[in-house]
């Protein structure tokens, strides 16, 4: 994946691990909140692998 697919597709990850965590909440249901938070983690990872390729291509087109 190039950095910027892995920044959407992490933003996405966030927001629907987000998503996840809140009917979990309002459900009471303690394994949908937990998979949500495993879920906005991973997208966080995913955007800063992005954040990381990004500036090694910049690193790398500078030199």
């Amino acid at each position: 994946m190039g950095s910027t697919s892995d920044k959407i597709s992490g933003k996405a990850n966030e927001v629907t691990g987000k998503a996840k965590q809140a009917v979990g909440k309002a459900a009471g249901d303690n394994e949908m909140r937990a998979k949500g938070a495993v879920q906005e983690a991973k997208g966080k990872a995913q955007v800063a692998t992005g954040k990381a390729k990004a500036k090694v291509k910049d690193i790398v087109d500078r030199a």
